[in-house]
């Protein structure tokens, strides 16, 4: 395989012309580290003269299910304290007796569980954080178990209290702990963030409250509902640590401390685990692609425009951060940068 450096800087450049983000930071590599990487554009359309840079601070988004939900379930996993076929309600008291109970953690991380779509927590059980809690652990599910594959950020929150359950600690020190300090990941934080490190973050939506752009604050309001800590998003990360993290995962052996998770548990994850359900999922992880080939590279992505990839078998990772999300929800136009920069990555 070769590393298109010159290709990959002027699609992300384009992206950068057409504003379909303000600025990007990117990187390709192996389990020796970063192979190539690169910057374009600006941290704030409002301040231009200030180019974005390879140390910004990006609000990861649903890169928080990775980084903080599976990487700690994995290390539960690994420990031996969590099988992943056995009912919640077997060993987790709060969820016994209620619909919850009969659901497993693979069907959690395969989001076959039949969870409700509803995303709007404050809706749905106001803003004290003991009633989300309850609220979520005990509501009603929308199908069957095992029935259909259905995306919900649901399904990390409730592992993400799993989590803490089993652990006795909270989601923020579990991950920090067991991964981010083992790995040398110090940037990598839930926020709200410190005030100077608010200064490299990268902002993201307008807040229509302030008529601001939120910048060291997770964009998700249920993130932000339930304090910054949670399992569905409020993690805030840079390209080297989340380097750090994916060499990690295509060599454990690499980490002078090494993390609560390894290669057995990226391993494992990195497989179908749906059946003929569609679409296909690994655990957390999905295919870059429906097709067979694409199978060999895994991505996850974040809302905010951030996204990473991974494949074992080429032994390759890449990873691309933006704050698309300054300009627009709509997920069209960087759909399209982020499938061509797969590509670029992974020839």
């Amino acid at each position: 395989m070769t590393y298109d450096s010159d290709r990959i800087e002027a699609l992300l450049d384009e992206g950068v012309r057409d504003k379909v983000y303000p600025g990007a930071v990117w990187a390709v590599g192996d389990s020796d580290g970063i192979r190539i990487q690169g910057v374009t554009g600006v941290l704030d359309p409002d301040e231009p003269d200030v180019p974005m840079r390879a140390d910004t601070v990006f609000d990861a988004a649903s890169l928080t299910k990775i980084l903080a939900v599976w990487s700690s379930i994995g290390t539960l996993w690994e420990d031996g304290a969590l099988d992943l076929d056995q009912p919640l309600g077997t060993f987790w008291p709060e969820v016994t007796g209620h619909p919850l109970g009969a659901v497993t953690v693979r069907q959690l991380l395969t989001h076959t569980a039949g969870l409700p779509l509803r995303a709007q927590l404050k809706n749905l059980y106001g803003t004290n954080q003991d009633d989300i809690r309850r609220g979520v652990l005990h509501e009603q599910l929308h199908r069957p178990p095992g029935e259909a594959v259905e995306y919900t950020d649901r399904a990390a929150l409730i592992l993400g209290y799993l989590a803490e359950h089993l652990s006795g600690q909270t989601l923020d020190e579990l991950a920090t702990g067991r991964v981010w300090r083992p790995l040398s990941m110090h940037t990598t934080r839930f926020g709200p963030l410190l005030d100077e490190i608010v200064a490299r973050c990268a902002p993201t939506e307008l807040d229509q409250d302030t008529d601001t752009h939120l910048k060291g604050t997770a964009h998700d309001f249920s993130a932000r509902l339930l304090g910054g800590v949670c399992g569905i998003a409020g993690v805030f990360t840079v390209l080297d640590d989340l380097g750090t993290f994916l060499r990690y995962m295509l060599d454990d052996s690499t980490s002078r401390a090494r993390a609560g998770f390894g290669t057995e548990w990226t391993a494992y994850s990195l497989t179908i685990q749906t059946g003929e359900l569609q679409p296909t999922r690994g655990l957390f992880w999905h295919p870059a692609s429906s097709t067979t080939a694409e199978q060999e590279v895994w991505v996850h992505y974040g809302f905010t425009g951030t996204g990473m990839w991974l494949s074992p078998t080429k032994g390759r990772w890449a990873v691309l951060l933006t704050n698309k999300l300054y300009y627009t929800r709509d997920r069209g136009p960087l759909t399209d940068v982020r499938n061509a920069f797969r590509e670029l990555a992974f020839r």
